[in-house]
């Protein structure tokens, strides 16, 4: 059974040609080159809608933006005490 599907796109022919000078430039198929694509524009949109959510989030809370940037400083900085990193 296959893993994967056929899909059939139209792009403008300059976007088709570009398209296919990064595939060619660095040694990928049209497949790869789309399929990393929507990978990065699913990873942008996540971290869009993280961010959102952290935003309502602390408006929920009364917390301004230096608020929140000092709690994440302060973890951080909790947590680097606790686990330092080896030495080499």
């Amino acid at each position: 059974m296959r893993t994967t599907k056929t899909l059939s796109i139209t792009l403008p022919p300059e976007m088709l040609a570009r398209a296919a000078e990064m595939a060619r430039r660095e040694h990928r198929t049209m497949s790869e080159l789309v399929r990393e694509a929507l990978r990065e524009y699913e990873r942008k949109n996540w971290w869009a809608e993280m961010n959102a959510f952290g935003q309502a989030k602390a408006a929920e809370r009364g917390l301004t933006e230096p608020d929140v940037e000092r709690a994440v400083h302060e973890v951080r900085r909790e947590r680097a005490s606790r686990d330092p990193k080896p030495t080499a």
